[in-house]
């Protein structure tokens, strides 16, 4: 329905994407201006960098634009509305996920793309088997555990009632931090993202196994692969919360 409603004005949606498109690519613009003062960052060439940048903006721009609306929670929990959607016959999860679904979101997963397709074709990698298989696995898994932080942080709203920016600094915040290569960070922070709330399995760890790096937190090669077990673990663990969240609702009380 809601994508009938915004491709009814076509011309406002081709604006709108690429309005979204081009606001997202100044986050580019500054990685580039960067690199116009120095040869590397972190010790990563532009290119490298651009590779992480990609990989995040890429599984992070899937997860927005089919979960993003998830940070509505709070309010409706706030007025009331849940209610409306408890009494329909499809998942409750699906109905907020799919309200004022905003198709220009598109704008940011192709921009992301872009240059994750530029990145690629720069980058010195010889392109073994394995290597091949991580990019998508990396995308897949990358998007499947910014989905479920946006779960999660939907299902915390519950209790909390506005807590949208407490979400936002792990999804967006989160999705800026994997735009720029680990090295920059303290080792505090790494341990904090690897181990606590694993977005270092989203481009992280499987990008420096790809550009045959080291990883600053001493892990093994074969954790690179660990984005599809790791993102099963937290889709999981956010479906409990969502239950549990549900369960915790008692409306307005009006």
């Amino acid at each position: 329905m809601w994508v009938r409603s915004t491709m009814a004005y076509r011309t406002s949606f081709v604006i709108m994407t690429l309005g979204n498109l081009i606001a997202n690519a100044l986050d580019f613009v500054a990685i580039t201006l960067m690199f116009s003062h120095v040869e590397a960052l972190g010790g990563f060439s532009l290119a490298e960098v651009a590779f992480f940048y990609g990989t995040s903006c890429t599984a992070f721009g899937l997860a927005d634009l089919l979960f993003g609306n998830l940070g509505r929670v709070g309010r409706r929990v706030r007025d009331g509305t849940m209610d409306s959607l408890l009494v329909r016959p499809a998942p409750i999860l699906a109905q907020v996920a799919a309200d004022r679904f905003a198709l220009r979101r598109v704008g940011r997963l192709i921009q992301g793309l872009l240059v994750l397709v530029w990145a690629t074709s720069r980058i010195d990698v010889d392109w073994t088997w394995d290597r091949l298989l991580l990019l998508p696995l990396m995308v897949v898994g990358g998007t499947a555990i910014f989905g479920a932080v946006f779960v999660a942080g939907a299902a915390f709203q519950f209790w909390a009632n506005d807590a949208s920016e407490v979400q936002n600094s792990f999804t967006y915040g989160g999705n800026a931090l994997l735009q720029y290569p680990p090295t920059v960070f303290a080792t505090e922070l790494l341990r904090g993202v690897t181990f606590v709330i694993p977005l270092a399995f989203v481009n992280w760890l499987p990008a420096l196994y790809i550009l045959d790096r080291d990883d600053p937190t001493g892990l093994p090669d074969w954790a690179a692969f660990g984005a599809p077990p790791v993102a099963v673990g937290c889709c999981a663990l956010a479906g409990l919360a969502w239950r549990a969240g549900l369960r915790a609702y008692r409306s307005t009380g009006s």
